[in-house]
């Protein structure tokens, strides 16, 4: 994991200066703790994502503690303790030293020093940042320590007058992603491509899901990523009509589609890809009918992305669409403006077009400001992701589309003068996604 010095100082002034224009207080940023698989193994461990970017310290247990007020900036770290032996077995640590000369802590104590510190930092401010709910030990930890606050009143303590979601903060600094954030999305999505190719070189008939998922994870992995983003789907047949299937036992045959939708991990940031081939090499007539109207849906939704427009827009420019296509397949009777009003698509389309994507697969950020939908600035990073799912069980569709779903997605740079397709690499022209899938 490579650590800039100065990508952290900016990022630490900038949570300094929102606290500030809130009126100052105290923000406490648990770090991931790990956690037991099975006996004495333990998960693959991931820092939490508001610590990674606040802090980038990519160690467990401990926290940030962010206290701003009058006109006092402090960063406190409690991290794990150097410790010879512990570092043989699992890796060196940081240690409180590492935190204040490598990792921008003003101050810096052990693990162990943080219940009896934690109420003298909390103490006095205005506001306590935490979010709340996603930690039940945590929560419990800075309840005990507003209740002893508040307890000892009669001695000049003064607890916190409010506990606000640190995310009102951090989660709009995440939302418009810096130069550093856009590099490591440009090669996630670099590892993505190279992923998606093996799984359409891979995906041949007799091929079972789960080994087409280890072709792709292996290619995220080989050229230096942590992984898959999130759980990579490998859905073949009519598994290819449920959205969030996980890649099982299932043999691809002839004949059949794959719907793959994976996202390679580097340095904290994932890309989110989705891709559609035939197991065959070659898409039947009614399946190339399908994905060429998705494709150029998709492509479309693509090029509408641009500052000041939103989400919604996008979104229901697709639904539109999707509804002309679907009524001239001949899947949905009557009009468009019908099938519309009264919500007929989404038996084929019952998902949204977008989702912010970054340091998490579906990233933070408001969707709506103000109960309006958010227009689109530069620097975000958004998903397009149309698909077309055809129950196995409708008796409406002709019988070669039943159990075929096709989606194809990409990620999307708002730029000043319009949009970035950051995985573009990653092939979906009908001849390109065939060539590729040559058997």
């Amino acid at each position: 994991m490579t650590f800039d010095p100065n990508v952290y100082a900016t990022r630490r002034a900038r949570i300094f200066e929102e606290l500030e224009r809130r009126g100052g207080g105290v923000m406490v940023l648990p770090a991931a703790g790990e956690k037991l698989r099975n006996g004495e193994n333990e998960y693959l461990f991931r820092q939490d994502s508001d610590h990674a970017w606040a802090v980038g310290l990519d160690e467990p247990d401990g926290c940030a503690v962010f206290a701003a007020r009058g006109g006092e900036r402090r960063l406190v770290l409690f991290v794990r303790p150097r410790d010879r032996e512990k570092e043989i077995w699992t890796g060196r640590r940081a240690g409180v030293e590492g935190a204040k000369e490598l990792y921008g802590a003003d101050e810096a104590f052990t693990v162990s020093e943080m219940d009896d510190l934690l109420p003298a930092l909390v103490e006095g401010a205005p506001t306590l940042w935490y979010r709340l709910g996603f930690d039940a030990a945590w929560d419990a930890r800075l309840t005990r320590v507003l209740v002893a606050l508040r307890a000892a009143a009669r001695t000049g303590k003064r607890a916190p007058e409010a506990v606000a979601d640190s995310g009102r903060i951090l989660h709009e600094l995440r939302l418009v992603k810096g130069p550093d954030e856009l590099a490591k999305l440009r090669r996630a999505a670099d590892l993505t491509a190279e992923a998606h190719m093996a799984a359409m070189r891979d995906g041949q008939p007799g091929r079972r899901e789960s080994q087409v998922q280890a072709e792709i994870e292996y290619a995220f992995r080989r050229r230096g990523g942590t992984g898959p983003g999130y759980s990579t789907i490998v859905a073949a047949g009519v598994n290819s009509t449920i959205l969030h299937y996980r890649a099982g036992d299932t043999v691809l045959r002839d004949g059949d589609v794959c719907l793959v939708d994976a996202g390679g991990e580097y340095e904290w940031y994932t890309a989110d890809v989705s891709r559609t081939f035939p197991v065959s090499g070659e898409f039947t007539p009614a399946q190339r009918e399908l994905y060429a109207l998705c494709l150029a849906l998709q492509k479309d939704a693509i090029l509408a992305v641009r500052p000041g427009t939103t989400l919604d827009a996008i979104h229901d420019g697709v639904v539109r669409r999707i509804t002309e296509g679907l009524v001239g397949l001949g899947l949905l009777k009557g009009s468009v403006d019908e099938r519309i009003a009264d919500k007929s698509y989404r038996k084929y389309y019952m998902h949204r077009t977008s989702h912010w994507l970054g340091m998490d697969v579906h990233d933070v950020g408001d969707y709506l400001v103000d109960g309006k939908p958010r227009p689109l600035v530069p620097g975000m990073v958004l998903t397009i992701e149309p698909g077309i799912y055809v129950p196995e069980d409708d008796q409406d569709a002709p019988a070669e589309l039943r159990g075929v779903g096709i989606r194809i997605e990409d990620d999307v740079l708002v730029t000043e003068g319009g949009q970035v397709n950051l995985t573009e690499g990653v092939p979906k022209e009908l001849a390109d996604l065939e060539a590729v899938c040559v058997r």
